[in-house]
């Protein structure tokens, strides 16, 4: 039997931060109290040292590149990152090579995860113009969702028609997760920046050419077409303030049928740091203007938006290295993503339980994911010990990325992940991370 004791912590769960400690069995939480005493004669037993105890964060929204684009990363090297950085699970996108648009294919990255990856998985399914029917026999027990891309970030996964759209919405009664940005708005608006700079147009314009308006337009249409056909609708990662005023925080989590996400960057970065990290900083969504950072995080702290995620999508320095036409969008998140919320606790922004509301507990709710995300008796110990007062530099270094870069390098963070559990075993500790993937396949109680 394998039995850890983790003693003097402070446990952050459902609004409350506790002093104690955590007694763990096997893959499962079994006890939490005051002061345990281990029964078992071989108890590993770890001090946190009065440090947060927080449930392992779930990401859901990560482009891991596996299968196809295993040059960027890979389940292994991104998984790896991910529990250096206190994230336990992740929820994979379909825009991989090919795209996981049959069940076959979805399959065969589940078959992939089992054997590398070091944090619990699942991956969505991929919704097309042409391919209802596959969608439809997708199991709602053990798949997180449905993906579609209402942009083109993806080219062949862009799904443009509308009574195809009105289809997948009205037949499955699965959570369908949408990527919004309207794609005539974005060419209209790239012509018109190449009509004026040619093919040289500056990194600081892709906030005008992928707009307010080119997302606003996209999920106002999105979330018109829940209403009408009653679907269950979670739109990721959103940018902008107008687009705030389409959610609502008037109803508890459980009874939303339409929930939100932001991600890291989009809270961290704004339009004026496009100068100094250029191609860095390109995410499809853009990072907009100073204000939007500021409408996000007031729809965050009033609970329009549910949930923080990271986007997490690799590519490599050659790749960024272009000309902004040709560099791709996205850049890596996942083993920073925790401490960049743990440093805005530090500049007043967010409570240390409202970070674990938003990467923990409403994940997990929002998914219906089965014994994860919270502090709990009989759930997974799942679990991240996060010292608030350890200042560490990124550096290349200490990077886990495959692509070898982060948006973050130089910067000085004020926490750091100490330890981190997937599944009761002790992954990550001393900057090393335990070469044993243990990762296992999330269910969902639907």
């Amino acid at each position: 039997m394998n039995t850890v004791l983790i003693k003097n912590a402070k446990i952050v769960n459902e609004g409350k931060i506790v002093e104690g400690d955590v007694l763990i069995e096997n893959e499962f939480i079994i006890e939490i109290a005051q002061n345990i005493h281990p029964k078992q004669p071989n108890c590993q037993i770890i001090d946190a040292e009065g440090n947060y105890l927080i449930p392992g964060a779930i990401d859901d929204q990560v482009h891991f590149r596996e299968p196809g684009l295993t040059h960027k990363g890979s389940i292994a090297t991104e998984s790896r990152a991910a529990v250096a950085g206190g994230i336990t699970s992740f929820i994979e996108q379909p825009n991989t090579v090919p795209n996981a648009v049959t069940q076959e294919l979805l399959e065969e990255k589940y078959q992939i995860a089992a054997k590398t990856s070091y944090a619990n998985y699942s991956f969505m399914m991929g919704g097309t113009n042409d391919n209802l029917e596959e969608v439809l026999k997708t199991n709602p027990r053990n798949v997180a969702g449905i993906k579609l891309f209402l942009g083109s970030s993806t080219g062949n996964m862009l799904v443009d028609n509308p009574e195809t759209l009105e289809k997948i919405f009205s037949s499955t009664k699965m959570l369908i997760a949408v990527h919004c940005e309207d794609e005539a708005t974005i060419r209209t608006n790239l012509e018109k920046f190449k009509t004026q700079f040619g093919e040289d147009i500056p990194v600081a314009c892709h906030p005008a050419i992928r707009s307010e308006e080119a997302c606003y337009l996209s999920s106002s249409k999105a979330i018109a077409l829940a209403k009408k056909t009653g679907a269950r609708l979670h739109v990721f990662h959103l940018s902008t303030t107008k687009e705030m005023e389409l959610f609502t925080n008037t109803i508890p989590l459980e009874e939303k049928q339409i929930t939100a996400e932001v991600c890291i960057h989009h809270l961290w970065f704004s339009d004026e740091d496009y100068n100094t990290k250029g191609n860095f900083i390109k995410w499809n969504p853009a990072v907009k203007t100073a204000n939007d950072r500021s409408a996000l995080w007031e729809a965050l702290l009033d609970d329009r938006i549910d949930v923080i995620a990271t986007d997490h999508a690799p590519h490599t320095l050659e790749e960024k290295q272009q000309s902004y036409l040709k560099a791709p969008s996205g850049g890596p998140l996942v083993q920073h993503a925790v401490v960049a919320m743990f440093e805005a606790n530090h500049q007043g922004k967010i409570s240390i339980e409202k970070i674990v509301e938003k990467m923990c507990h409403n994940p997990a709710k929002i998914f219906k994911i089965e014994k994860r995300g919270f502090i709990k008796e009989g759930f997974y110990a799942d679990l991240a010990i996060v010292n608030n007062a350890s200042p560490w530099k990124v550096t290349k270094d200490n990077l886990l990325y495959k692509c070898g870069w982060s948006p973050f390098e130089d910067y000085t963070f004020k926490s750091k992940v100490t330890h981190t559990f997937v599944n009761g075993e002790l992954v990550y500790q001393n900057s090393e991370v335990k070469e044993t993937p243990v990762g296992k396949r999330l269910l969902f109680n639907r």
